[in-house]
């Protein structure tokens, strides 16, 4: 699912906190239902010159907090952002001690420069690269192969990262039976 920043925010320049809750408010409108499989939820940021820290504090992020929470199908991404605009999230991001995924999206939906912005704690950091390295896994995996060179010998800890980086919307999360797997978001795409 795309969704334009523009066209929620009426205008090329995103700034305050009231114009951001009631972009939120159109922002979880335009959603609507949970989707029936993982996928890509942007924000795309094309067009838009200047998006301050309130506004995106009240609006995209607050957006991200509920989907990730109430819409679990959905992955949120910002997509197509200027440096100002990344700019301004990285500053939140790391006021905050959060991530979120940034990228660049054409016209056709291709995905290409993934990047986090913010900083993940070393452990998720290295969780999140070996989620990428293997392209899907589990915690008990991860422990087996990785336990002894990470320090990390108990499944627990394993569970623990993954589950924080699915709810930063970072790796997609599935349900097989009791087990969960786990796979990076831009896997199918190609990124």
């Amino acid at each position: 699912m795309r969704i334009y920043m523009q066209e929620i925010g009426g205008s090329t320049s995103l700034a305050g906190a009231p114009r951001g809750q009631a972009a939120l408010t159109k922002l979880i409108a335009a959603i609507g239902a949970d989707a029936t499989k993982a996928q890509p939820l942007f924000f795309d940021f094309a067009g838009i010159e200047v998006a301050t820290a309130s506004y995106l504090l009240q609006s995209v992020l607050a957006c991200r907090d509920f989907v990730r929470s109430q819409r679990p199908s959905y992955y949120p991404v910002i997509a197509n952002a200027n440096d100002d605009v990344k700019d301004e999230l990285l500053v939140l991001m790391k006021a905050r001690r959060e991530v979120v995924m940034a990228c660049a999206l054409d016209d056709d939906g291709g995905v290409s420069g993934v990047a986090l912005l913010g900083e993940l704690e070393p452990a998720q950091k290295t969780t999140y690269e070996l989620v990428k390295e293997h392209g899907e896994t589990d915690a008990g995996a991860l422990m087996e192969k990785y336990g002894e060179r990470e320090k990390t010998k108990h499944a627990t800890a394993w569970n623990n990262r993954l589950a924080a980086l699915a709810a930063l919307g970072l790796v997609v999360e599935e349900s097989r039976g009791r087990a969960k797997r786990y796979r990076p978001l831009f896997e199918l795409q190609g990124a």
